[in-house]
């Protein structure tokens, strides 16, 4: 009946946040206790609760129960195959209330939403530059370290970035999962896409400081900088 009513009697002395159950309640006492009672016994990680750990174990199994109908992709949760799916259904179910742009994760909508107010709460102690997100952060200070955690299996080659590791792998496999709804060419991923849409809208969002000149891809204006600066590397 609590969840017609709204009725949540169980709240938290430290941070008076309610719950519907008694039995979530001691659940979150624990971020406030630092209590992780669920342990990994391959890597020794702990956790607050015991579903998390058996998600977590999927990733020393490699156990991925979840498949994509569409493409055949397997994933180890739920909610990441809920989230794969929006590539194939094109939903987007999250809307910016200031622009109207739509996302197909709740993180990025977050992430987006500082564009409007500006927000930047982590900065690069090395160079000062500033970022909306801390993973965004995270990844910049590859820049000054160098270091490339994500490493292909298959030939060896190393990524700062997680996603580039990924659509390198499709180099390995073949997959194509992104399609132009103009002429149906196939990508290994997202940003390849969005390059090649600007062959049919005629986009040029690269523009010349110096002469005004606009071009469609980020290279060609660097090569076109070249002209200016006289450099010839």
């Amino acid at each position: 009946m609590r969840t017609h009513t709204g009725e949540k009697p169980f709240t938290c002395v430290t941070c008076g946040k309610s719950f519907r159950q008694k039995s979530n309640l001691p659940r979150h006492m624990m971020i406030h206790t630092g209590e992780k009672p669920f342990s990994c016994v391959t890597c020794g990680k702990s956790f607050t609760q015991k579903h998390v750990l058996t998600k977590h174990m999927m990733i020393h199994t490699g156990e991925k129960p979840f498949s994509c109908v569409t493409c055949g992709k397997c994933f180890s949760q739920k909610h990441d195959l809920t989230r794969h799916m929006r590539i194939h259904t094109g939903e987007k179910p999250f809307s910016c209330v200031t622009c109207g742009k739509t996302f197909s994760q709740k993180h990025v909508l977050t992430k987006h939403m500082m564009i409007h107010t500006g927000e930047k709460l982590f900065s690069c102690v090395t160079c000062g530059k500033s970022f909306s997100g801390k993973r965004n952060l995270s990844q910049h200070r590859r820049v000054h370290t160098g270091e490339k955690p994500f490493s292909c299996v298959n030939c060896g080659k190393s990524f700062c970035l997680k996603h580039n590791l990924t659509c390198h792998m499709m180099t390995h496999t073949g997959e194509k999962p992104f399609s132009c709804v103009t002429c149906e060419k196939r990508f290994s991923g997202k940003q390849n896409l969005s390059i090649h849409m600007r062959t049919h809208t005629g986009e040029k969002p690269f523009s010349c400081g110096n002469c005004g000149k606009v071009f469609c891809h980020k290279v060609s204006l660097t090569r076109h900088m070249r002209t200016h600066r006289g450099d010839k590397p």
